[in-house]
């Protein structure tokens, strides 16, 4: 990985995070074409950048964050689901994470649901984040465990989760911005410390893998901060089905790139 790799991956990771796309599969795809070698610090990397796009939502809604305790308890109740299934099953994540076809399938699927999901729930009862209920808090932190598969998306689960429980598309999309901090924020603080318990590199090259996480964090919290609003806006306007088309096609195109050149077996 070079610092061109770190640019690009930051800018893809902060334009995704939060469109129904998967940041994560994009990543996947996007490092195998470039040819770069799926080593652990690349996939640490991979997550870190993701807690740097998080953190715009900190920034742009932060009076949200102080308005009760009330919601700090459903974004714990939220986040339990993907403790304990990142628990269980964090080495078959691993090696899922490394399959572009797993991204590509997944792409496809998911696709295909968001083009039916705003006929589906089209009506809305909960419109703001102090209306979710507990129990509602908690069912779609089990629909954001489907994200752990690459190319489901992590965004799309949540916010599918969301309005499947009478959440408007804003306010589904706001909760899901909402859930992602401390389910990235655990996330990024257990890869960084099994790295640093296995780690046997440098002390020249962990300064520069410290540099690149910086530059790519602070990269991609840059680029959220402009891609946030700008899907709320187009989300309540046009709702998903975009989103679909655009996942079907992405997913068929990296399904055939995967059967017919070597492009994609880097990974």
């Amino acid at each position: 990985m070079n610092i061109i790799h770190v640019i690009i991956l930051a800018i893809i990771e902060g334009l995704t995070e939060f469109l129904p796309v998967s940041s994560t599969g994009h990543l996947v795809i996007t490092s195998s074409l470039m040819g770069i070698s799926k080593d652990e610090f690349v996939k640490l990397f991979e997550i870190v950048i993701q807690l740097g796009a998080i953190l715009a939502v900190v920034v742009l809604y932060f009076k949200r964050f102080f308005r009760s305790i009330n919601f700090y308890i459903k974004l714990v109740i939220g986040v339990i689901p993907a403790v304990i299934f990142g628990l269980l099953f964090k080495k078959k994540i691993d090696v899922l994470l490394e399959s572009p076809l797993v991204v590509a399938i997944a792409f496809v699927v998911g696709g295909i649901i968001l083009l039916f999901v705003d006929d589906w729930f089209n009506k809305p009862t909960v419109d703001d984040e102090e209306q979710i209920s507990y129990s509602t808090a908690l069912k779609i932190g089990f629909f954001q465990c489907l994200a752990m598969v690459p190319g489901v998306s992590r965004s799309a689960a949540s916010i599918v989760g969301g309005m499947s429980q009478k959440l408007s598309r804003k306010a589904a999309a706001e909760f899901s911005f909402f859930l992602a901090v401390p389910t990235m924020f655990g996330a990024t603080i257990k890869d960084l410390w099994d790295f640093h318990k296995h780690s046997t590199i440098g002390a020249d090259e962990m300064h520069q893998d410290i540099k690149y996480l910086l530059i790519g964090s602070a990269i991609a919290f840059v680029v959220a901060l402009l891609a946030i609003k700008s899907f709320i806006t187009f989300l309540e306007k046009k709702g998903f089905k975009l989103f679909g088309y655009y996942r079907i096609v992405a997913g068929i195109v990296i399904i055939i790139l995967y059967f017919t050149t070597n492009a994609l077996h880097t990974a």
